[in-house]
């Protein structure tokens, strides 16, 4: 199997697997007062106390979440509704996730201006777009760091410069895709999201990183927990693993980042060999990523070919897979309604081999040449 869908879920490293399972068998509730309750606690409090030394932040601005659409979901309407005296209007892109689109849709319907700034041809948001869109009630700027679709990088830290010059306002940057990938500029951020199984992690385990003076409306009710932001049992395993997993992915950033750009690069050349293929992710985006068309099949008809063949990719963001029709990241991008609907998404891992992007350009080959349209 060739597994390029890394941008979906990434397999678990084996040190967090190994560590994980033996959590499972050894722990207990960690608001417990018995002894097992408290090493439990003393374990979860150690790992917040790892991760936050690692991003450079204090403890108590790491908040354990369930997935970053949790998180996402957290920033942007935990925040919105926490601060209204300050204003009612929050910018962002057409390009975001899933999760941060509908949590947009929802503070609409709750009486919100909401600002959806157009992406560039390069599939990116500007410095300058933000600060033409700035006003003085605007509370929150949420901003994908790379694109999930396509690769496209935002300058995070001169958007920042930007929101920061209103005191009133603060930065969220969706770093999902990003972290373990490219460095991410903490400093510049109020808010940032990380998810553990996007860079061999647990799923289940992600955080949200806020400055210590947000102020947060709570989602989910029920208990103490995270600051009483979460109430609920803490998944104390995936919680406590996650350390683990963020250690490796910065330890191994460098040496993945050089991997994959091979990988990435060899693609590019080799995909020069088929008449009617071409490249759609901008040329300066994250190495991780890649999207490509193929003038000669759509989508779904060459990702169940591959699939057929033992390789996986996407053509759409995973949150999104059951969407039909055009990918609309593309379509907001420039693309063509052929090229929207004829891509799919590679994403890659230091656990791939530039052999696999051989196989996978041989494989396009046969299947074109066996059920591609002519051109």
């Amino acid at each position: 199997m060739i597994y390029f869908d890394n941008a979906a879920t990434t397999p678990v490293h084996p040190e967090v697997a190994a560590l994980f399972v033996k959590l499972l068998q050894e722990y207990g509730n960690p608001d417990s007062l018995h002894a097992l309750g408290r090493k439990t606690s003393h374990l979860l409090d150690e790992s917040r106390l790892r991760i936050a030394n690692m991003l450079h932040v204090r403890k108590d601005e790491i908040i354990f979440t369930s997935c970053a659409s949790e998180s996402n979901s957290m920033a942007i309407v935990g925040y919105a509704l926490a601060n209204t005296k300050r204003g009612k209007r929050i910018i962002t892109s057409n390009a975001e996730h899933s999760s941060n689109q509908s949590a947009m849709k929802f503070l609409e319907q709750m009486g919100f201006e909401v600002i959806y700034l157009p992406i560039h041809e390069d599939g990116q948001i500007h410095a300058q777009d933000v600060a033409k869109a700035m006003t003085d009630d605007t509370i929150l700027v949420s901003l994908i760091h790379v694109s999930n679709e396509m690769g496209a990088i935002n300058d995070l830290s001169a958007i920042s410069d930007v929101v920061h010059q209103n005191p009133t306002c603060v930065f969220h940057g969706d770093c999902t895709q990003s972290f373990g990938k490219i460095d991410i500029p903490m400093d510049k951020l109020d808010m940032m999201t990380m998810s553990a199984h996007k860079i061999h992690g647990v799923k289940g385990s992600a955080l949200l990183y806020k400055k210590f003076n947000i102020e947060l409306q709570p989602l989910l009710f029920g208990g103490q927990q995270e600051q009483g932001l979460r109430g609920g049992t803490e998944n104390a395993p995936t919680h406590i693993a996650l350390a683990k997993t963020i250690r490796l992915a910065l330890q191994e950033q460098e040496a993945t980042q050089k991997k994959i750009k091979a990988i990435k690069d060899r693609l590019i050349t080799r995909l020069q060999e088929i008449e009617g293929a071409k490249v759609l992710s901008p040329k300066d985006g994250a190495d991780s990523i890649l999207c490509v068309c193929f003038e000669q099949m759509t989508s779904q008809v060459l990702q169940n070919a591959l699939d057929e063949r033992g390789i996986c990719v996407s053509a759409i963001s995973t949150c999104e897979s059951k969407h039909a029709g055009p990918n609309p990241v593309l379509i907001n991008m420039g693309c063509t309604q052929k090229e929207a609907t004829h891509n799919i998404r590679l994403s890659f891992s230091n656990q791939n081999t530039l052999k696999e992007a051989d196989q996978f350009i041989d494989t396009v080959k046969e299947i074109i040449a066996a059920y591609g349209l002519p051109l």
